[in-house]
Order: C-alpha cells, then structure tokens, then sequence
C-alpha cells in the first residue's frame, strides 16, 4: 500500500485529505507543521509528500527545501496544495516540487496528480522549467 504524507496545519483540510488518499487505498501520515512533517518524512519515507504552504514552524517551501537537501528523502515526489500561492509567484518555478495544486483542488485532480507520482516513483529534482519527469502543469 502506497505511503503519503500530509503536511497540513488546517484540522478540516487535513481531515477530508485523509478520507480522500483511504479511500483510494493509500496509507497516510500527517503532520500539522513543517518541522513535525520533516521529521515524520525522514522517519517513515513516504512514497508521495502533500505539502500545504503556510504552516507553522517550518513552511511548505522551507520543507521542499529540507527534503530536497537530505540523502534519504531528497528523490522523493512532492506535490504542493495550497491556497496561499499568488499567480506570477517566482518561487514556484524553483520550488523542485513535482506538481502544484490550488484549494480548493477537485479531488480526482488531486488523486490523479498524486497516482502520477506514484507510477513515476521516486526521481531526482533540479530547478529547470521541467522540475518533475512527470512534466505535469502547475496549476497557479
């Protein structure tokens, strides 16, 4: 059974992701904060992360950062889901993340984005136009 991580700090949005990834089968791990989602990451090694941005402690860049910059996790795919992303955002072309997803994101897109991830599995990550073998749209 696949493994993701939520990092997500709103109780309700974390609550309905949960129901959304059971129910597709997954078995998730949450974190409310970006150092509590770091710390889960390295410990379990998710096979998919969803990062939401603004969260206490440790932000959802600062936690794309950390992953990307620790040898056990740093190949692992990141999506991130947010509702604090402004269009025209420059730090989400370098973001080394595999997708970007904004709240409310439909929850077939989201399924779909995260089972991309998981087909591809674990890649490496660089700060191109196409951060991700998966080529997948951001959708800002």
């Amino acid at each position: 059974m696949p493994v993701l991580l939520i990092a997500e700090d709103d109780e309700d949005i974390a609550l309905v992701l949960t129901r959304v990834f059971k129910r597709a089968k997954m078995t998730v791990l949450r974190a409310e904060d970006g150092q509590a989602a770091l710390d889960l990451i390295v410990q379990e090694h998710p096979d998919v992360i969803v990062t939401d941005l603004g969260m206490p402690r440790m932000d959802g860049w600062e936690l794309i950062t950390a992953v990307r910059a620790h040898p056990d996790v740093s190949l692992t795919p990141i999506v991130i889901l947010s509702g604090h992303l402004r269009p025209g955002d420059p730090r989400a072309g370098s973001a080394q993340c595999c997708a970007i997803l904004l709240k409310p994101c439909p929850n077939d897109q989201l399924l779909a984005t995260v089972q991309e991830l998981l087909d591809i599995g674990p890649h490496e990550h660089d700060s191109s136009d196409s951060p991700c073998p998966a080529e997948m749209p951001v959708s800002v």
